[in-house]
């Protein structure tokens, strides 16, 4: 009775001893715990700082509160006895500025400060013309910085992270010839497949984790408003991570797999590191540009950042994820068949590296 694995025995096997072996390792398990407690503070910190009282301190007089009526959101009200009072607390900065009675018409009261005018209170006062916007933009600019961000730097440290792990990994049992033995037990693209396997689990461990974190960050702070904005977005972007992940992670095996020196890993592998960088760069520099962001969403290297960041603004029709991820599942069908290709051509071939062409025939 034959003893040798089955293709699905030996994927599943590899699948496991990567997924042992970071689980093991210290340092892996050492940097995740710092990143989901970086990215809890960071959650909390910013939802306690917007929960926070931000109001300018101002004071008035019984004849000038009505002067500041209705600006409650803005200011922080203490009310005084006369006027000296009110310029005591500016004096001892309990107050930044003070609003008494008297000044020129057609103002009737004048506004006291320490040493430098108080622009923001000063501008509060002016009277300004209504204001009727023909495209509201319902996202505040901070707010889609942070989010696109978010999304971009995520993607960019989870992909780099481990699909750098892989391309180590390879040169590694390549280097030490462990790859011969693993060949002589179990088929090359099962080796690879594993390989893409167990390091897809760890990085979607990773995105869950952050995802969960996210979640419990926002209900804690109470930010509800933006936790329900990010429901689809979040999911969204799971499902593009997932198999853009896949993508990246095929081929930086592959491009490992062409080297035979950790040394030489950087040669074959930055122009995928590139790839990695781009959607990073390009969402933070253009993330208010509508058609950078569509075409970002549509590329299946960028598609797991541009997407979700288009879903969040509201700017992406249903039909759209759904096309994005189609093309993306066909791409990545292809990264897979090529990397396969140039994996099983170039894993056992030791000294210099392997030319693209060589590594591509038939």
């Amino acid at each position: 009775m034959s003893t040798t694995p089955s293709f699905a025995q030996s994927v599943w096997l590899v699948t496991e001893r990567e997924i042992g072996s970071k689980l093991r390792s210290k340092a892996f398990l050492i940097s995740t715990a710092i990143l989901f407690l970086i990215a809890l503070g960071s959650v909390l910190w910013g939802g306690f700082s917007a929960a926070g009282d931000n109001r300018a301190p101002i004071a008035v007089t019984s004849q000038t509160a009505p002067v500041v009526a209705g600006l409650d959101d803005a200011v922080k009200i203490t009310e005084t006895q006369d006027a000296d009072e009110a310029r005591e607390l500016v004096r001892s900065g309990d107050v930044d500025a003070a609003i008494i009675p008297g000044g020129a018409e057609p103002f009737g009261y004048t506004v006291v400060a320490l040493d430098t005018p108080p622009e923001s209170l000063l501008r509060l006062l002016s009277v300004s013309p209504p204001v009727d916007l023909l495209e509201a933009d319902e996202v505040s600019w901070g707010l889609r910085y942070v989010v696109s961000l978010g999304f971009g730097l995520i993607f960019f440290m989870a992909a780099l992270t481990f699909g750098s792990t892989i391309a180590q990994s390879v040169v590694e049992e390549k280097q030490t010839r462990v790859v011969e033995l693993l060949i002589s037990a179990i088929p090359t693209r099962a080796l690879l497949a594993g390989k893409v396997i167990g390091n897809t689990v760890l990085a979607m461990g990773q995105i869950i984790g952050l995802a969960t974190i996210a979640i419990v960050g926002l209900t804690v702070t109470d930010q509800v408003e933006l936790l329900t904005g990010l429901g689809a977005p979040l999911v969204w972007f799971a499902v593009f991570f997932l198999f853009g992940f896949i993508l990246l992670a095929s081929l930086f095996a592959a491009a490992a797999a062409m080297v035979s020196r950790q040394e030489d890993i950087g040669s074959t592998t930055t122009p995928l590191t590139f790839l990695v960088m781009a959607p990073y760069f390009l969402v933070i520099f253009f993330n208010d540009n509508p058609v950078v962001l569509t075409v970002m969403s549509y590329v299946p290297f960028s598609a797991p950042v541009g997407m979700p960041v288009r879903v969040f603004l509201g700017e992406a029709e249903w039909w759209e994820p759904v096309l994005s991820l189609g093309i993306l599942l066909v791409t990545c069908a292809a990264a897979i068949a090529i990397g396969a290709k140039i994996y099983e051509n170039s894993i056992l071939r030791m000294g210099a590296r392997v030319k693209l062409a060589e590594a591509l025939r038939p």
